[in-house]
């Protein structure tokens, strides 16, 4: 049986990590060149309930351990005026830990053996096979074939029309990301501001969303509700004018504030906020599933994203190992648990981003902080 998971994501490298601890082999297909062709983004919080799992399924937890950014679960909430209204420090107790995304990749590519994962492997469509098994055609004019096929390649998935016709939506929100670097040395006031783990300062369809690095830079989403074709619209190689379209939402927000837009180092890049439909299903296709992104793209802000993916590719993970003459078993068993579990954080997730950025805005936050 041979087993292809398409993406090299903390998801499907999840997967192949739990499969290999069981003696089962797979491989991965990604698109990058490499495992540095890319940045792989800021600060994951890494749940007790979700993540952690997946990460001692994997036999890898106390590794992680050592991966935690110490003070990164501070939290401080604040208003369009930069009025701190709640902070809570980080005393270690909690149960969401702070931890480089990179790092955490590179946790779990490490502990997998040499070649599971084929870099600059694109795969362009997929089709089943007469006979069973499935057909990848990849951008190098060359084709594979395999048993079993997971998708976890992410919101644009190329495997998940063989299950699924749904496409992700945009959700109304736009993220700019920016970082600061340095931040204690070059930009003390931010640094003092955003503090050591993680700020929001929210308004009515508007915010900032920041986290402290290890490094000591400062990463930031500017959010804003805009239509889908605004950043579209915006030379962003510009930095001049694309730090200009962005202050532009904040006419009135506190000085201290828009300077996390003024003084920001590099380019400003947008990200779409989209997502797929709450309760995302799909009947039973025999030889393929999905996980992550793939299966139940949601809003960050739930904060659940990464944390499923690593638990999907664990609990699809142990279903195969359980059942490894039955490979319908277990992606059946695998799915019946992956849908209400999705559709749940889901909603959780569409919940969140409408609350936070209500007209009276960060009032919902506060509440669910108990403040």
């Amino acid at each position: 049986m041979t087993i292809t998971i398409v993406g090299a994501g903390l998801g499907g490298l999840s997967l192949a990590r739990v499969l290999h601890v069981h003696g089962i082999e797979a491989t991965v297909l990604d698109l990058d060149a490499s495992p540095s062709a890319r940045a792989q983004g800021g600060m994951l919080d890494i749940h007790d309930d979700s993540g952690q799992v997946a990460l001692r399924a994997a036999g890898l937890h106390a590794e992680f351990e050592a991966l935690i950014h110490s003070g990164g679960q501070e939290t401080r909430v604040y208003d369009r005026t930069a009025a701190l209204l709640f902070s809570e420090a980080d005393d270690g107790s909690g149960g969401r830990p702070e931890v480089d995304r990179g790092a955490l990749r590179d946790l779990l590519l490490n502990s997998l053996p040499e070649g599971t994962v084929r870099w600059g492997t694109k795969v362009t469509a997929a089709e089943p096979l007469p006979d069973g098994g499935h057909r990848l055609a990849l951008a190098d004019g060359t084709s594979l074939t395999t048993d079993v096929l997971v998708g976890a390649d992410g919101a644009w998935s190329r495997v998940r029309p063989l299950v699924s016709p749904e496409k992700p939506a945009y959700t109304g929100i736009s993220f700019i990301e920016i970082d600061l670097l340095d931040a204690d040395s070059r930009h003390p006031d931010a640094a003092a501001l955003l503090g050591g783990g993680m700020s929001f300062a929210l308004g009515e369809g508007k915010g900032f969303l920041a986290h402290r690095e290890p490094d000591g830079s400062l990463h930031v989403y500017a959010a804003v509700r805009v239509p889908e074709t605004w950043t579209a619209s915006l030379d962003f190689s510009d930095h001049a004018a694309a730090k200009a379209a962005v202050l532009s939402h904040f006419d009135g927000w506190s000085d201290r504030l828009r300077a996390l837009v003024e003084d920001a180092d590099g380019e400003l890049i947008p990200r779409l906020i989209h997502a797929l439909p709450i309760e995302h299903s799909w009947p039973r296709v025999p030889g393929v599933t999905l996980l992550g992104d793939a299966a139940h793209l949601m809003s960050p802000f739930a904060g659940e994203g990464a944390n499923l993916a690593m638990l999907d590719g664990a609990e699809l993970g142990l279903a195969l190992a359980r059942h490894p003459d039955d490979v319908e078993r277990a992606l059946a068993e695998y799915e019946a648990a992956l849908f209400p579990r999705s559709a749940k954080s889901a909603a959780e997730s569409a919940q969140s981003l409408e609350s936070c950025f209500r007209a009276d805005a960060p009032a919902a936050l506060l509440e669910l902080f108990g403040a």
